[in-house]
């Protein structure tokens, strides 16, 4: 059985959130063992310096890169990453499983982004399309489409 891990900065803190994360975990319990971790954020300060921008994103990059598994395949999740639709990453990551990649760990970052010591530590960075979502949303449509990869590569009916 595959592994996803989700590293994420901030909590989660809308309840119809949580509970789209906590559904969407155990849809997908019949196909991987999903990991999700939250690291703290940094208070972005309005109209900060980007100096006070480039050090928070590297207090939060520390903490990302903490978490990440020694050997894990890691996709960042960025606008200028690659796009695919639904059954371009269900068929990508069943290739990965086929090339031995078992852990698959998915970076979204904070409202500023990612540090590029995150970026450069992707295996793969993967785009959404080029509009900006919430951090919040972003997990639960993240989980929604490797849910949706795990039923497309099982042959089973998803919604098109």
């Amino acid at each position: 059985m595959n592994k996803i891990t989700i590293i994420a900065v901030g909590k989660i803190k809308e309840k119809y959130f949580v509970d789209a994360v906590k559904e969407y975990g155990k849809r997908l319990s019949k196909y991987c063992r999903l990991n999700l971790i939250e690291v703290a954020d940094e208070k972005t300060p309005d109209k900060a310096a980007s100096s006070v921008n480039e050090q928070i994103l590297k207090t939060e990059s520390v903490r990302i890169l903490s978490k990440v598994p020694e050997g894990a395949y890691v996709v960042t999740l960025e606008i200028g990453g690659k796009m695919m639709d639904s059954v371009e990453f269900a068929k990508h990551v069943e290739k990965l499983g086929v090339y031995g990649e078992s852990h698959l760990v998915f970076v979204i970052g904070g409202s500023l982004g990612l540090h590029p010591d995150v970026s450069d530590r992707a295996d793969e960075k993967l785009s959404f399309g080029k509009m900006t979502y919430p951090h919040q949303l972003m997990r639960v449509i993240l989980l929604e489409q490797i849910y949706r990869c795990f039923r497309i590569n099982a042959n089973e009916p998803y919604h098109k």
